[in-house]
């Protein structure tokens, strides 16, 4: 059971990323632009997310018994954790599938998170998951990364909610940003809530 949970999400991080890769090929070079002309600051920013990719691929596929073994039995949060696997497991789904559907009905209206920039042909997106929040990708990863800790019984989950305020004071400065320059932005913004469908 626990393999097949493991298994899952892994295939869903991997999904994930691959989707992001082949969106961002298929959209316009002005949303990713060359390596070349990255600063420095934003190339340390995506070895950051890099690393952080890396180190929660090898927590997925690290078996429990290692990490007792090797590290610590303190890093789990429970010791009969068959609830908090399922209901990681459940939320996991959740911010995957928000996540994914941000992304995709983005579209080419689309850039990374170090890179964040109004773009020449850019348009308000006020459909699908866009029609109840303003930040789907942002939350969906979110909750996606807290499923995840969650499924893995891992006290990493602290990592994740400290990692909450920066990635969502991001989209408050993006927000910004669009409301200056992209017209009928601030009217979306009047429309919709930034996290939380009918919340916040």
């Amino acid at each position: 059971m626990i393999i097949l949970m493991r298994t899952y999400l892994l295939a869903g991080l991997i999904g994930h990323k691959l989707l992001w890769q082949v969106l961002k090929r298929r959209g316009s070079a002005e949303a990713s632009p060359a390596r070349r002309e990255l600063s420095l600051g934003t190339r340390f920013v995506k070895l950051v997310k890099l690393s952080i990719l890396l180190g929660i691929v090898a927590q997925t596929v690290v078996p429990d018994e290692w990490v007792v073994a090797w590290i610590s039995p303190k890093l789990f949060i429970s010791t009969n954790p068959d609830v908090l696997r399922l209901a990681g497991v459940a939320t996991y789904t959740l911010g995957l599938i928000v996540a994914i559907l941000g992304r995709v009905q983005l579209g080419n209206n689309w850039s990374d998170i170090e890179t964040a920039k109004v773009l020449t042909k850019q348009s308000v997106v006020s459909h699908g998951v866009y029609r109840f929040i303003r930040h789907p990708i942002y939350v969906g990863d979110l909750i996606l990364l807290v499923g995840l800790e969650l499924a893995l019984n891992s006290w990493l989950l602290i990592g994740v909610v400290a990692l909450m305020p920066i990635v969502l004071s991001q989209a408050v400065r993006e927000e910004k940003m669009l409301a200056e320059t992209l017209d009928g932005y601030d009217k979306y913004c009047a429309d919709t809530k930034r996290f939380i469908p009918f919340v916040v």
